[in-house]
Parts: structure tokens; C-alpha cells; sequence
């Protein structure tokens, strides 16, 4: 997948198949280099969960991808990328910042290199997400129409100091 990209969507299943094509992008060889962690902020009702859905698909996740909204973080196996792959999608809009995440173990989801962690309301974190990543923001037109703008991020761990993504 190239980056950036902007797409404005009509409907749900557009924006569902923007993510599936992410999703997808991560089991093709030749991107091994595309950041595992996602980031993605928008409004509520944006598309932010719905992208995710896509994303799931695309990487041959049949399981129904809820909102972990009140839980924190769902864990799915991703078996088409490797036996120890997940995809740890986190909501942190219901967090009171960096404590509530690490007690989730939101740092060893980042650190695990065989998994893709996506993030929903990432900006509850502040800066102790600053890594590699690919961000993703969101934003309401109209009704159902969505503006969603992916853009790849390269930037450096500040836990490690050096860029491990």
C-alpha cells in the first residue's frame, strides 16, 4: 500500500474496505516493511471501528471484531501471517491516560513484532505512542459521507530511544 492516501467514503462498506486493503497489504511479502502499529482518531460515529472491521478481514480474520470499548483491548489470532500473530485492537477513549493502558499491557502489544496492534483515540496516550506507525485520521463530511486520510509515520521510540518498528 502506498502512503499517503485520502479517500472519501459513501458508506460503511467503503470504509470497511479501505481498512480490508490495509489488512491485506500486511500478509503481501513484499510489505514486511509497513509499520505494525495503527493509530486511529477521528470524532465518535467517524468510521474508526468500521475501518478496523476492514482491516480484520483483510488480514483473514473471520471472527466478528467488536468494540472494545468498554474492556480496553480484544486480542485475534492472525494464523495467515504466523501461528504467534495477533491483532490487538485497543480503545483508549475510556482510559485516564498512560497507567490505565499499561495495565492492559498496551507496551508488550507494541513490542510484540509478530503482531499489529491498532489504536483507537490514540491522543488519550499522549506522547508515549511515538513510534513508527501508520496514522490514520477520520472525520465526518456529512451524514455518511467520511473523509479518511493514512499516512505513514516514521518517528523514534522514546522508551528505547532508537526506532524499532
Amino acid at each position: 500500500m502506498d502512503f499517503p492516501t485520502h479517500h472519501v467514503t459513501q458508506s460503511a462498506q467503503e470504509t470497511q474496505k479501505i481498512g480490508e486493503a490495509l489488512g491485506s497489504a500486511y500478509l503481501e511479502k513484499e510489505n514486511v516493511d509497513i509499520p505494525r502499529i495503527v493509530l486511529c482518531t477521528g470524532d465518535l460515529g467517524s468510521g474508526k471501528t468500521t475501518f478496523i472491521r476492514g482491516i480484520a478481514r483483510g488480514l483473514g480474520i473471520d471472527t466478528r471484531l467488536l468494540s472494545p470499548t468498554y474492556i480496553i483491548v480484544r486480542r485475534y489470532s492472525i494464523p495467515r501471517l504466523s501461528p504467534e500473530s495477533f491483532l490487538y485492537h485497543l480503545d483508549l477513549y475510556r482510559t485516564k491516560g498512560l497507567s490505565d493502558a499499561e495495565g492492559v499491557g498496551i507496551f508488550e502489544m507494541l513490542d510484540d513484532f509478530n503482531s499489529i496492534t491498532v489504536i483507537e483515540w490514540p491522543e488519550m496516550m499522549g506522547t508515549a505512542l511515538l513510534r513508527s506507525h501508520i496514522d490514520c485520521q477520520f472525520r465526518v463530511i456529512e451524514d455518511n459521507k467520511h473523509e479518511i486520510t493514512i499516512q505513514n509515520k516514521t518517528t523514534t521510540n522514546p522508551r528505547h530511544g532508537v526506532d524499532l518498528l
